[in-house]
């Protein structure tokens, strides 16, 4: 019996333990709120997206074929993100572009579904954008980072 006990205990001890169990470091943003005020201003899509790390279903973004001259900013803090002249067709059926704006997209890593992925957040406001991958434009610069178009707002240039 005791050997049964030692080596349930010891299943649990290490079965537990799992990159996907870790947890991520709290990070303080310049913008925090609690989930009633993000809830208030965000609708329920963006929320889900920035609040919650979803992710729409592909194909479903309004900004996904803009073609027009401007800045992509966060839907939830309005921090520019990602400039139209890095954007292009990926064919994944999100927005995606081959760079961001240095400083304002934060990184860090999930497993949620299994393996490691390098996520994208808001820099302001932490808000879930999407993830970055290394299969974008060779002739740029090898990244895409797929966005959740709901986690965007555009912004056309003024010209």
């Amino acid at each position: 019996m005791k050997k049964h006990l030692s080596l349930i205990a010891i299943l649990f001890i290490f079965g537990c333990k799992s990159n996907a169990q870790e947890i991520k470091e709290a990070k303080t943003f310049e913008i925090t709120k609690t989930d009633e005020e993000w809830k208030a201003q965000l609708t329920n899509k963006q929320y889900y997206i920035l609040r919650q790390a979803g992710t729409e279903r592909p194909f479903t973004s309004e900004l996904l074929g803009n073609k027009k001259t401007g800045t992509y900013v966060c839907a939830a803090c309005n921090t520019p993100l990602f400039k139209s002249e890095h954007k292009f067709k990926s064919g994944t059926g999100w927005p995606s572009f081959d760079r961001e704006i240095k400083g304002n997209v934060d990184y860090s890593t999930d497993y949620d579904i299994g393996v490691a992925r390098t996520e994208e957040h808001c820099a302001t406001c932490g808000g879930h954008l999407g993830h970055v991958f290394n299969d974008g434009p060779r002739e740029t610069t090898g990244k895409r980072h797929c966005i959740n178009g709901a986690a965007l707002k555009f912004v056309p240039s003024k010209e």
